[in-house]
């Protein structure tokens, strides 16, 4: 994979938000990137880059998805697949060649990562990662989910495991989102291949 894989399909593709020189920084900047650094992400980079510009929105933000990331009540399996439902669907680089290899670690096929990658429905799935994906698929699409996927996914993961795969999608989406406009490409050495326009 090319060490500066571009963001989306914006042509030219250079980034528009990269990490500022420290001496370019702000207190605050330079105290929310530490922050980052001390936490369990362990460095800045994807969309924390980008949020750098905003540093009280960066902790926030950061915060939110620690949570959603590391401590909720869904297993990381279901987290990864559905992180690569939204990056896939908002053709994001860096969180689809962050996740992908994660969501293989945690338990999901890689099957049904390739075939999310080409923009395939997978097939064969377990039932409770075919509910997700329905989840993930439905409220990113309608902006919301039928009675019948909603029931199914509270069977699968219970109330607060609704609401925590709700926000999951919704705060991927967004970061997401902030990276498309700011061009954030994928990490430098990111393994396995990024995504490529759906086809037309």
């Amino acid at each position: 994979m090319p060490d500066s894989l571009p963001q989306g399909y914006a042509r030219p593709a250079g980034e528009r938000l990269p990490m500022p020189a420290n001496d370019a920084m702000t207190p605050a900047q330079r105290e929310a990137a530490q922050a980052l650094i001390d936490g369990p992400r362990k460095g800045v980079y994807g969309p924390f880059l980008p949020l750098l510009r905003s540093p009280q929105l960066l902790d926030r933000v950061g915060k939110v998805g620690e949570y959603l990331r590391f401590e909720s009540v869904l297993e990381a399996r279901i987290r990864e697949l559905a992180i690569c439902a939204v990056s896939r669907h908002v053709s994001n680089q860096f969180e689809w060649t962050m996740h992908a290899p994660l969501a293989v670690k945690a338990g999901v096929a890689a099957a049904t990562v390739g075939a999310l990658r080409l923009g395939a429905r997978p097939k064969d799935l377990p039932a409770d990662e075919e509910t997700a994906l329905d989840f993930a698929r439905e409220l990113l699409t309608t902006h919301g989910v039928s009675d019948p996927t909603y029931a199914a996914a509270l069977r699968a993961f219970g109330e607060q495991g609704v609401v925590d795969l709700s926000a999951l999608i919704g705060y991927f989406a967004m970061v997401c989102w902030v990276m498309n406009v700011a061009r954030t490409p994928a990490q430098a050495g990111a393994a396995g291949p990024g995504i490529d326009a759906f086809p037309a």
